[in-house]
């Protein structure tokens, strides 16, 4: 009998992306595949793209759990805020409508939490104690608080008011296009950004994830923070290797 992995999908504001996860490796057991998302990203028509995702991989995921991550916040199975996607996601029980439908246990997260514990377990944040910022930037800021190895869920921390601006409207990635930012311009803002993070929680690491950590010899060099600041290691692939890490945990805690 082959062997089966757990699978994860992470939910984003462009694309729906799903893999199954070697989590002996931290890495993709197969090849991921990308869907769009629909342009009325309701939690039906969301629901139909993670369905034909968790299909294609049916024979490398047969019985084993399904981790998605959304960019919204989500507390017991159910989401409270949505970003990038349709507000109807709010008061919607996610894991209970997904479960159902996929027919398989299901554990929901924040998309940047998820990317949080894939840094932490198989990346850059790996034997790390005490509390590490795990940031990633993209249209808005997320982040994923950890402490001795344990994730503090939903911080939400790209949030925080900053000279009177929402921060990530300054200091994501997305600012840095829009704005036409030179790098030494868009470090300046990531700067002040971090500082105050430093100033309120003290980080002993801080990871940068996202899209741009590709690029992150432009601009983390830029950055002068008392805590090393470095770039994530899985870049986009740890929302999904974080997810199904977590749905295997807690499938297993259910047995």
């Amino acid at each position: 009998m082959s062997k089966t992995y757990p699978l994860g999908i992470d939910v984003g504001g462009t694309g729906i992306k799903g893999a199954p996860v070697d989590l002996d490796k931290g890495a993709f057991a197969k090849d991921r595949v990308r869907i769009d998302t629909p342009k009325e990203s309701t939690p039906d028509a969301v629901a139909a793209v993670i369905e034909q995702i968790a299909d294609e991989f049916a024979d490398a995921t047969d019985g084993q759990p399904i981790g998605i991550t959304l960019p919204c916040v989500v507390t017991h199975g159910v989401v409270r805020t949505a970003a990038n996607i349709d507000s109807s996601w709010i008061g919607t029980n996610v894991e209970e409508l997904l479960s159902k439908r996929l027919g398989r246990p299901v554990t929901v997260v924040n998309d940047a939490d998820a990317a949080g514990v894939g840094e932490l377990h198989f990346g850059a944040a790996r034997n790390t104690n005490g509390t590490v910022l795990v940031s990633t930037l993209g249209t808005g800021i997320g982040s994923a608080l950890l402490i001795d190895g344990e994730l503090l869920p939903n911080s939400e921390l790209g949030h925080l008011e900053i000279d009177g601006h929402d921060a990530e409207t300054k200091a994501a990635e997305s600012a840095h296009v829009l704005e036409d930012l030179s790098w030494e311009q868009w470090a300046k803002r990531l700067q002040r950004y971090y500082s105050h993070i430093e100033d309120l929680l003290w980080p002993d690491l801080i990871v940068v994830g996202g899209g741009i950590s590709k690029k992150a010899d432009k601009f983390l060099p830029l950055l002068h923070l008392r805590a090393p600041i470095v770039a994530a290691q899985l870049r986009n692939a740890a929302g999904i290797v974080g997810v199904a890490w977590l749905a295997d945990r807690a499938a297993s805690a259910q047995k």
